[in-house]
């Protein structure tokens, strides 16, 4: 009988699917994401790594008798730039080929950031944030 199960190919796969994982994530780290809220009057951008780098606020979004608006307008942003934060840290993730991976590991296919968003490295962001309905922006 001949064992068809090669621990040091199982091991090489898991290697590169490693290095591919790393690869893609410093990848989407380096994008910038702007999010925006009222038509483009509040914008938040941020980093794929999580890192805030601008907040603009036109003077138009700016009324002092409703600051509850402004307050409703910033959170949209945020949370559109978290949607696409996760959007793009879901794309970033190679299609990983598990070949006899997959098989040894019982099936588990789904592993890399699939649509639950649980693997993606935001614990759970992944499309559980409201959506604003508002433009987007990923460079």
């Amino acid at each position: 009988m001949t064992d068809s199960f090669d621990i040091n190919s199982l091991l090489s796969q898991a290697l590169d699917m490693q290095q591919r994982m790393t690869d893609a994530q410093a990848r989407a780290a380096e994008t910038e994401i702007t999010g925006r809220a009222g038509g483009g009057a509040v914008q938040i951008t941020i980093t794929g790594g999580m890192q805030f780098l601008d907040v603009t606020i036109s003077p138009t979004a700016v009324d002092p008798e409703d600051i509850a608006m402004l307050e409703d307008l910033v959170l949209a942003a945020l949370n559109d730039a978290f949607d696409q934060l996760a959007d793009l840290q879901n794309a970033a993730m190679p299609a990983l080929d598990l070949g006899a991976l997959g098989g040894a590991l019982g099936g588990l296919g789904g592993l890399g950031g699939g649509p639950s968003g649980a693997a993606n490295g935001f614990g759970g962001f992944g499309g559980e944030l409201p959506a604003t309905g508002s433009d987007s922006d990923i460079s």
